[in-house]
């Protein structure tokens, strides 16, 4: 008992004017949270750069730089991935791939190896894949040029020999270019046909 009554005289012991001023301050200044200064400029940050970025979302940029490496250079050359959405409640994601109208029955045959890889390449939960038939957006990469080998001296001389008896020099030049490039490109096993 003697506790209580000497918590009651300290809080008597204050002008009840003052402390009545003071429960108003505090009831005021609880009524409003201190908002920390990373959230707002977070939040500022989204809202600038919401309608300047593009819509597609982080996933769907690291799956397009690697998709080559995921599904194999024969996939890759006739579709790419065109975006990642939700499939729903509890569904996991759909990706949306865009492939040329010949190649949907492969690509639709090869969707289970395909959700299955760019699951585990992305660390989440492909549920489904969707088919969209028409043009890719991106060039197709050009075919590696193979290196053409050099021709041995007799090739050479051989090839000089049967286009010595053409007049007009230019079109001499092109047809030695021609028989050389014939030429580097066959293998070496092989003999020249000769007639």
């Amino acid at each position: 008992m003697q506790g209580t009554i000497a918590i009651m005289v300290m809080r008597s012991s204050l002008d009840p004017l003052e402390e009545a001023r003071a429960r108003i301050r505090l009831r005021h200044a609880r009524a409003k949270p201190v908002k920390p200064i990373a959230k707002t400029i977070g939040t500022l940050s989204q809202r600038i750069t919401r309608d300047r970025l593009p819509k597609k979302g982080p996933a769907i940029g690291r799956l397009k730089l690697v998709w080559a490496e995921i599904v194999g250079p024969q996939i890759a050359r006739v579709c790419e991935p065109e975006k990642i959405g939700s499939g729903g409640k509890g569904k996991g994601r759909v990706l949306t791939v865009q492939c040329i109208p010949a190649a949907a029955t492969m690509i639709q045959h090869q969707s289970e190896l395909i959700r299955q890889r760019v699951s585990v390449s992305l660390g989440g939960d492909i549920a489904e894949i969707r088919i969209k038939q028409g043009p890719l957006s991106r060039q197709a990469a050009p075919k590696p040029v193979r290196a053409l080998r050099p021709l041995t001296s007799e090739e050479r001389a051989s090839l000089e020999a049967s286009v010595a008896r053409i007049e007009d020099r230019s079109l001499r030049e092109a047809v030695l270019a021609l028989g050389e490039a014939v030429l580097a490109t066959e293998e070496r096993t092989q003999e020249p046909d000769r007639r």
